[in-house]
């Protein structure tokens, strides 16, 4: 009975040391249940496109305030509100009887004065003949060529109140500037208006115009990026049409964005001293008038940057408005460092300092470790991430 003991106790001994070589010397050993596998990316300095927003103020190709150049009673109106209206169209009728007998009176004046200069005219003609034949002195010839002058120079200031007239009895008529549409008419037929008075507003929205502002860094790399582009479409023999680099999108108030794309024009001549920065002006067309005058939206340049780290936005979580990510050093282990972003674009933050190219980060699960944990990595790529958003 002891024997046999004593051989089963050396079988479990074999079969225990045998299952030790194996694991020592076949297979390596197996990571611990309670390491975490997770995706890590390596950082590599790409190129990439920066979109960067601005808030834009959204305003008609002509605005004008149409307005009463004589006091009155306004007598009709001629459209509505909210209605498209073309050049030369009237709009409103101020009652024109007063104006009228104005002209009346004037035109009368103006015939008084050419009778009154004709008689100084026949006047200076018979004392040219005196004076000729010696029976008066010449400075009674003077005394009438003086008075043909004064009648002469009141009708040129009877003439000048005829046109007057006739411009007040225009004035009662308001016409279209221009082809636009009516905003608001704040006044009814039969009100009173004095002089000045504002009728409506009339906007040209065939195209619009957006003003907006950007600092004066973000103008310099905005610039620079437009002129290179230029350069290189040229040197590929594009068409002088071909001015990609002027190109806007506009992200309507609803978030939603405009169908049209549009054009950079003009860039204000200097700095604001007080914000630092710069107004750009920038044409949108716009076919279905749907924008209008005093709009609001979202104006997005396209500046490209060449050589930069992208982030994550998954990998990135802030303490104390401090952006932090987790560095998997080369033990696997886990350190935190912050970092100082440029800006951020859709899913990523852009570098400005702080990460460096082929350093390894973790790219999710930052909730779930600690600095100084252990992980097995997961190495992913952008591409990866990105196909995964898909």
């Amino acid at each position: 009975m002891l024997k046999l003991l004593s051989i089963n106790l050396g079988l479990m001994i074999v079969l225990i040391l045998s299952q030790t070589a194996c694991t020592s010397y076949g297979q390596p050993e197996r990571p611990s249940a309670d390491t975490l596998q997770l995706p890590v990316l390596t950082l590599k300095e790409r190129d990439t496109l920066l979109q960067t927003p601005y808030v834009a103020d959204i305003q008609a190709v002509k605005n004008v305030e149409i307005r009463t150049r004589v006091k009155g009673f306004l007598e009709t109106i001629f459209v509505d509100e909210g209605k498209p209206v073309k050049k030369g169209q009237p709009l409103f009728k101020i009652n024109d009887e007063e104006y009228k007998v104005a002209l009346s009176k004037a035109k009368a004046g103006l015939s008084n004065a050419i009778a009154a200069a004709k008689s100084s005219e026949v006047e200076v003609q018979r004392v040219q003949i005196l004076v000729n034949k010696q029976v008066v002195a010449a400075s009674e010839l003077e005394v009438a060529q003086a008075k043909l002058a004064a009648d002469n120079a009141n009708i040129e200031e009877a003439r000048a109140a005829v046109k007057s007239a006739e411009n007040h009895v225009s004035y009662t008529l308001l016409r279209a500037p221009f082809d636009g549409i009516i905003d608001r008419i704040p006044l009814k037929a039969g009100s009173l208006i004095d002089e000045g008075a504002l009728l409506t507003t009339l906007s040209d929205i065939s195209s619009m115009y957006a003003y907006f502002s950007i600092p004066e860094n973000e103008y310099l790399q905005y610039e620079r990026s437009r002129t290179a582009l230029n350069n290189r479409t040229a040197s590929d023999n594009h068409s002088p049409h071909d001015n990609r680099s002027n190109e806007v999108k506009l992200i309507l108030a609803d978030g939603k964005p405009y169908a049209y794309p549009g054009k950079i024009e003009t860039v204000e001549g200097e700095i604001e001293q007080n914000t630092g920065s710069i107004d750009y002006r920038a044409r949108f067309p716009n076919p279905q008038q749907l924008l209008r005058h005093g709009a609001t939206g979202k104006l997005y340049l396209s500046n490209k940057i060449e050589r930069v780290l992208l982030v994550p936005q998954q990998a990135v979580f802030d303490i104390q408005d401090k952006s932090y990510v987790y560095i998997v050093n080369k033990d696997n282990t886990l350190k935190m460092r912050s970092f100082t972003p440029l800006t951020r674009i859709t899913g990523c933050y852009v570098v400005r300092e702080g990460l460096h190219a082929d350093e390894n980060i973790l790219c999710e699960g930052a909730q779930n470790v600690r600095e100084g944990m252990t992980i097995q990595p997961r190495p992913v790529t952008a591409d990866m991430l990105q196909a995964a958003k898909k």
